[in-house]
């Protein structure tokens, strides 16, 4: 089994990022730890009202959901406004990932 942290900073609602988000879903099934990092424009979709369901399809295939907290911030979406799929957390957790060996692919 291999970890993986795949990183998107592309707002999905301008760009299509379903295949990197179907990645994620085969990287599981072949029992691998999957991680999907939302930093930039990529945290548009962890908003609470937010039309785009393709997060909770990649959370129920068991990919765990992060979002940078500075970019939540700077979009004004709040943590008490996000999907709940979705956990805040600082840039940090990526570093922490890459010197822990993590495989990074970013989108």
């Amino acid at each position: 089994m291999s970890a993986y942290l795949l990183i998107e900073s592309r707002d999905p609602f301008e760009n299509n990022c379903s295949r990197f988000h179907q990645l994620a879903i085969d990287l599981v099934k072949e029992g691998n730890d999957v991680t999907l990092f939302l930093v930039q424009n990529g945290v548009f979709p962890a908003r609470d009202s937010s039309s785009f369901e393709q997060l909770e399809l990649v959370s129920d295939a068991g990919v765990k959901i992060m979002a940078d907290d500075f970019s939540l911030r700077e979009r004004g979406i709040a943590p008490d406004h996000m999907n709940t799929c979705v956990q805040a957390a600082p840039l940090d957790f990526v570093i922490d990932r890459m010197a822990e060996g993590h495989k990074v692919m970013w989108h």
